[in-house]
């Protein structure tokens, strides 16, 4: 826990005793503050390094884009487009960054198996099928924009 943090939940701790000897009502709405903030922390700590490399068919199928979601950078990642027999590299993709690799032909279907490594060099794998019906769709994008992006 960083030095910021301890001072926050110490302060908020501080508060909660104080509101104590005024209201218990008042010094168990700050305690549940506090839990928040604690539990937001332990979030926020955990999210830190979190990795995750996806994959996905451009619109016209020709190219295949790899991007990386998560909030550290991957490493040593291997792509492999099954069963097309295609496989390549990518040295690394920092966080929110993408990678597109140009295809001969389009395609109708495959899936992607991809393998990296994270900081620590522990190997993690995913796959991800790939169509050209659903190209560039994400399943999991709201219907209305919640934010700028």
């Amino acid at each position: 826990m960083e030095k910021n943090q301890k001072i926050i939940l110490v302060a908020g701790a501080l508060i909660t005793l104080g509101l104590l000897a005024i209201d218990v009502f008042f010094a168990l709405i700050a305690l549940v503050v506090v839990l928040i903030l604690l539990m937001s922390f332990h979030i926020m700590g955990e999210t830190g390094s979190y990795l995750l490399i996806a994959a996905d068919l451009a619109e016209d199928a020709r190219e295949v884009i790899i991007t990386n979601t998560g909030t550290a950078t991957a490493q040593n990642i291997h792509v492999v487009l099954v069963p097309l027999d295609i496989e390549f590299d990518i040295p690394s993709l920092g966080p929110d960054e993408r990678s597109v690799f140009g295809l001969s032909s389009m395609i109708s279907e495959a899936k992607a198996v991809v393998t990296y490594e994270d900081a620590a060099g522990r190997k993690h794998t995913r796959t991800y099928p790939l169509t050209a019906l659903m190209a560039g769709r994400d399943p999991m994008k709201p219907m209305f924009p919640l934010f700028d992006r």
